[in-house]
């Protein structure tokens, strides 16, 4: 008897797998605030006044985001004097001194240039301000996802002076620290955040200072302090990342030449789920990315720089493609994002990039994303 072949069954679609890509966080300050920034340190105009040009910055800021594509945006840090002291600012000078700043933790750029941290003064360590009141402010203006990026710990630590402190510990300090960076964080994932962003770019500068590697152990372990803190609500673990960065500061790097190899292993030892790593500006990406499939876990979300802030050229959609087909060779797609190596403008005052730049540079990256993602997926 002849059997009657069966019919063909259908193929079903793949789905279709997306890369997300962020922004790292800072854009360069407009014109007007950088302005402002001037006029109010000088005294010729009110913290209102100051206060009304920052609100107009980061208006201008999301709508030109919102622009450059779909998905997750921030403002821009417009509000932030930077990334490392906003917490701490507000309270110069009467907790925090520069006076002696041969024992202020300094660091030094490519460029030669440098930034320095001030030393506590007077006990105990606390925020005069959190990182919620930046994203309240931005929620007002958008109804986009919103990151916010938060400094680490292990940043913060350095403001403890080498003497101690009359009557409070370096210990006691740290627990204070730890809290507060805890609720640096909680507040803005309680108001709605979509991912809180803790830079750590100390991380490979550690190295340069140690060697050893002691002093980035002592490092990733003050940081898991505050992240083992979210361990009990998965919610709160997955919109958690940290970013790691040889520094971008007037086009410049603070620690590109120490290698990047001998870092990336112990970054996987912090307890995150999300990693956002600097590598457009490496010279050896392959190398990198064959130490990333080593150390990641199946549950991390890498997001690789595909775009060089320090670079005075433009990324072109295909370079950034390029590059991300190159991460898929190590990386699955399924555990593939892009981004920036760097904020544009980590301090505010660094005019070294434009804004026209930055927009072009964060344009290419959205369209090379979306480019390597069509290609990938029909690949499968």
């Amino acid at each position: 008897m002849t059997s009657i072949p069966s019919t063909n069954p259908l193929k079903v679609p793949k789905p279709w797998i997306t890369i997300p890509t962020e922004l790292i966080g800072s854009l360069p300050r407009t014109t007007a605030l950088l302005e402002g920034q001037l006029a109010y340190k000088a005294g010729h105009i009110s913290q209102t006044q100051f206060d009304r040009l920052q609100d107009k910055a980061v208006r201008q800021t999301l709508l030109e985001l919102e622009k450059t594509g779909p998905g997750q945006i921030t403002d821009g840090e417009q509000a932030k004097p930077n990334f490392l002291v906003y917490p701490i600012a507000p309270l110069y000078p009467s907790s925090y001194s520069f006076d002696d700043i041969i024992d202020c933790f300094t660091i030094t750029f490519s460029d030669g240039h440098q930034r320095s941290l001030p030393r506590l003064t007077q006990a105990p360590f606390r925020y005069g301000k959190y990182a919620v009141d930046y994203l309240c402010r931005a929620q007002q203006y958008t109804r986009r996802q919103i990151k916010q990026a938060v400094i680490s710990p292990s940043a913060l630590s350095n403001v403890y002076p080498r003497a101690t402190i009359p009557g409070y510990s370096r210990d006691q300090f740290l627990n204070d620290l730890v809290n507060e960076v805890e609720k640096d964080i909680r507040l803005c994932l309680e108001v709605g955040a979509d991912m809180v962003q803790m830079d750590f770019t100390e991380a490979r500068l550690s190295l340069k200072i140690d060697p050893s590697g002691q002093i980035l152990k002592q490092f990733i372990q003050l940081n898991n302090r505050v992240l083992d803190r979210f361990s009990d609500t998965a919610a709160y673990q997955y919109k958690i990342g940290v970013h790691v960065c040889p520094g971008a500061d007037r086009d410049s790097h603070h620690s590109l030449d120490v290698d990047y190899s001998i870092v990336l292993p112990s970054i996987f030892d912090l307890h995150v789920s999300t990693f956002y790593l600097s590598l457009a500006s490496e010279r050896d990406r392959k190398k990198c990315l064959a130490i990333i499939r080593t150390f990641m876990k199946p549950y991390h979300r890498i997001f690789l720089g595909v775009i060089d802030p320090t670079d005075a050229r433009v990324e072109t959609a295909e370079q950034v493609c390029d590059r991300i087909l190159e991460a898929a060779r190590f990386i699955p797609i399924e555990q593939l994002g892009t981004t920036d190596d760097c904020g544009f403008s980590p301090f505010a005052d660094d005019e070294s990039t434009t804004r026209a730049k930055s927009y072009d540079k964060i344009r290419a990256r959205v369209d090379g994303t979306r480019m390597a993602e069509s290609i990938l997926n029909s690949r499968k």
